[in-house]
């Protein structure tokens, strides 16, 4: 069996939820299908690849073991380790040209042979103890995954959230700019390594509650500015409020409904990067007035007939 990297025939990285793995299958599968490249034969054998991806990636038995022996997953597979159970009939005894299952007396001293223990080493990793004699399997722990939900001024600011798992409080300190439906690694707060080995992985689903004034794209933040008829034709200053203070925005004379201004450096932080930030745009929304004197009624008549 020839390993493949299903991360990388489906665009999508290790750390990719459900969610992704079934949005980049669909919009591949699509691209890809038969029906739409007839005769390719190229695109045939990737729509191959693309089902044999998602059928170990969406399935999350099979995704945790291709995730655990990575390039040693054909090596796994070859060494008999299926769904039902381990292939004993490639290891066992044979008499008169027929496999047979060991007996518990035999499996126990074969586990003391250096032949069977190099087997569990390629199956599980390294093996811990020195020399001949019984020896004990090393395994990492299991990974583990939760989630958590942030408002988009925790998201900016950064913030901590603490982790009720397996009767345990973890404290988890996210920094700012975390994206929508990002995983975070925090390594060696999974399950408990046996025979000596490494604890598993935990990993953080973020979710961002939407916002009822800012809306996100990417690192940048877009909002829409309210400006009054006459600071838009003659032309002023007005105040935006962004998610770190309030600033002061020029608003140029003649400036129409719709117009959106940058206003750079005031998005989202990117994360993990020092004093790097997106942009903020603003999109402005002119304000008609209302109710109109009879003094104003008669100066927007009179400014008419000159534009006319």
């Amino acid at each position: 069996m020839t390993y493949k990297d299903y991360y990388k025939v489906l665009g999508v990285n290790k750390a990719a939820v459900p969610a992704e793995i079934k949005k980049a299958y669909r919009s591949l599968a699509n691209k890809y299908h038969p029906d739409k490249a007839r005769g390719d034969k190229s695109a045939e054998e990737k729509f191959k690849d693309i089902n044999e991806a998602n059928e170990v990636l969406s399935d999350p038995v099979k995704r945790k073991k291709y995730d655990q022996f990575g390039a040693d997953w054909k090596h796994y597979e070859e060494a008999g380790a299926q769904p039902g159970g381990f292939d004993w009939s490639k290891y066992a005894n044979s008499r008169g040209g027929q496999s047979r299952r060991p007996s518990a007396q035999e499996t126990n001293e074969e586990f003391t042979d250096d032949s069977v223990n190099d087997l569990f080493e390629t199956l599980f990793g390294q093996r811990s103890g020195q020399g001949r004699g019984r020896r004990s399997v090393v395994v990492k722990g299991e990974d583990l995954e939760t989630g958590t939900t942030l408002s988009l001024d925790e998201a900016y600011h950064g913030t901590t959230r603490l982790i009720q798992l397996n009767g345990q409080t973890i404290k988890v300190t996210i920094k700012p700019g975390v994206a929508d439906n990002q995983m975070l690694r925090i390594a060696g707060k999974g399950g408990v390594g046996a025979g000596g080995g490494p604890n598993g992985d935990l990993y953080l689903a973020v979710k961002i509650a939407p916002h009822s004034e800012f809306h996100r794209h990417g690192n940048d933040l877009h909002r829409s500015l309210l400006v009054d008829l006459y600071t838009a034709i003659l032309g002023g200053k007005t105040q935006v409020k962004t998610l770190k203070n309030k600033v002061t925005v020029n608003i140029a004379k003649g400036t129409q409904n719709g117009k959106e201004l940058r206003l750079r450096g005031l998005g989202m932080p990117v994360y993990a990067k020092k004093n790097e930030y997106g942009d903020m745009l603003v999109k402005v929304e002119i304000v008609l007035p209302e109710h109109l004197n009879e003094r104003e009624t008669e100066l927007m008549k009179e400014l008419a007939a000159l534009r006319k």
